[in-house]
């Protein structure tokens, strides 16, 4: 059976980074979320 993760260190920044979730109006709601619970890492 084959591995369903493949990671993809363009592909991880591209959809989950700091600057993709700013872009949008819900990535910003989940960086202040994020922010609020006291999370170390904001995004990936």
């Amino acid at each position: 059976m084959l591995q369903t993760y493949q990671p993809k260190k363009r592909q991880r920044k591209k959809v989950h980074g700091f600057r993709s979730r700013m872009k949008s109006h819900t990535g910003r709601n989940v960086i202040t979320r994020r922010r609020r619970k006291g999370r170390k890492t904001l995004s990936a």
